[in-house]
């Protein structure tokens, strides 16, 4: 049970409150697609691994995993330390992530206009 304006692990982060994206729905509901997703929707603030973790629905240790592989890909960067915390968000100056999150929007705004279409006609 959901408390109100409180987001959980158990009710499934933030991912089973809006639903899955467009993104996860055609790619595939795996891990790396969850942590991707969420930080491409949520980009505007820096997250631990926990928070990440949580919200994007994906084990702690699976996590801890595939942050050191996008952290060596370049894709996601450490911003800064907050206690003995990591924080971490995509690294929009790597050319490869910025295609990324166009390519993200892109395929979101199609599939909106595609659900409004019959709508308006």
């Amino acid at each position: 049970m959901m408390k109100k304006g409180v987001i959980s692990k158990a009710d499934g982060g933030l991912a089973n409150m809006i639903g899955k994206s467009v993104f996860l729905r055609t790619f595939g509901d795996s891990p790396m697609n969850r942590v991707l997703d969420f930080l491409t929707v949520f980009d505007n603030f820096d997250y631990s691994i926990a928070d990440i973790a949580e919200n994007a629905n994906v084990g702690y240790s699976t996590l801890k995993i595939l942050i050191k592989d996008l952290e060596k890909r370049k894709i996601v960067i450490e911003t800064r330390i907050s206690g003995r915390n990591k924080m971490y968000k995509l690294n929009r100056n790597n050319p490869l992530v910025e295609r990324f999150v166009q390519f993200y929007w892109d395929i979101t705004n199609q599939k909106a206009r595609e659900l409004v279409k019959p709508m308006l006609a």
